[in-house]
């Protein structure tokens, strides 16, 4: 099994980024722990997904401290790596998406794999969780699965975050809707959308935590061109990883398992959430979770 990192741009922001701010005892980045507990899982290579112009600084500060203990492989998410007929417009400056981030490795990921954020701590269980059911399933399945974190246990204390709000039926996901400017308002759980909306705290969201097979390539290599047909904005529009599952889920082209988890999902969104991730860390550590100095 594969581990597969979103980083793109990571490099970029090296200095003082969450992804790059050494949040551990020995300055551990939360990617790191990630690397850590995928490891303890089973996952036996990583493959990070960079701009091509970050290669240098993003192994020397983390590829090399990790390549002792997995197997490490780069993918180039590049501009021109684009559909046959389709140009993306020259003031575009950021990348095109988590969807174009996935497609970047298709030609060096040929066996089931889970996918991951470069800065979210997602903890050991759920990475058991989605090994578990990787290592069980055809890599000729389109039978992909998801961690479904529950909504109230990944929220900031210091705003409004983000997340993709899922229906599931039978343990299946039926859809996913990104919710912005998620946060409790008068004692209720609430998105704002020009006007408060009221959520489940109880609801399963998506954190970027996917496992596939190698077949999701297909599908999203054709969603890719359909959102150059469709995206009226080319310089500020996003190809979305979720688009991609929400509609193979519409097409009947694939099935998502919700992989349910009580864990706390910790990020951090707020400088001001540093200080209680530190110590959320620094406490997995004194009970033995993690070692002190990880790669030692």
């Amino acid at each position: 099994m594969i581990l597969v990192v979103m980083a793109a741009g990571m490099g970029s922001r090296f200095g003082g980024s969450k992804q790059t701010t050494g949040l551990g005892p020995n300055g551990e980045f939360i990617i790191d722990y990630s690397i850590y507990d995928a490891i303890k899982a089973g996952f036996k290579k990583v493959v990070f997904i960079i701009r091509e112009c970050d290669y240098e600084v993003f192994r020397n500060t983390i590829g090399k401290r990790i390549e002792k203990s997995i197997d490490v492989e780069y993918a180039f998410q590049k501009m021109d790596d684009i559909p046959d007929g389709c140009s993306v417009p020259e003031e575009r400056i950021k990348p095109l998406g988590t969807g174009h981030a996935l497609l970047s490795c298709r030609n060096i990921v040929n066996e089931n794999f889970a996918i991951i954020n470069a800065d979210d701590f997602y903890g050991r269980e759920s990475f058991i969780k989605i090994g578990d059911y990787l290592k069980n399933v055809s890599k000729e399945s389109k039978e992909y699965c998801m961690v479904g974190y529950i909504l109230k246990n990944t929220l900031s204390d210091n705003g409004s975050v983000s997340r993709g709000v899922c229906e599931v039926s039978d343990g299946k996901l039926v859809n996913i809707t990104e919710r912005k400017d998620i946060l409790y308002q008068d004692g209720k759980l609430v998105y704002i959308d020009e006007e408060a909306h009221e959520l489940s705290p109880d609801s399963y969201v998506s954190v970027n935590l996917w496992g596939f097979t190698p077949m999701v390539f297909e599908d999203a290599s054709k969603y890719f061109i359909d959102f150059f047909k469709e995206t009226k904005d080319l310089i500020k529009g996003e190809f979305y990883l979720p688009t991609i599952v929400k509609k193979s889920i519409e097409e009947d082209k694939a099935t998502v398992n919700v992989l349910g988890t009580t864990a706390k999902f910790n990020g951090v969104t707020y400088k001001e959430d540093k200080e209680k991730m530190e110590k959320y860390l620094k406490d997995l550590v004194d009970t033995g979770v993690y070692p002190n100095n990880l790669w030692n």
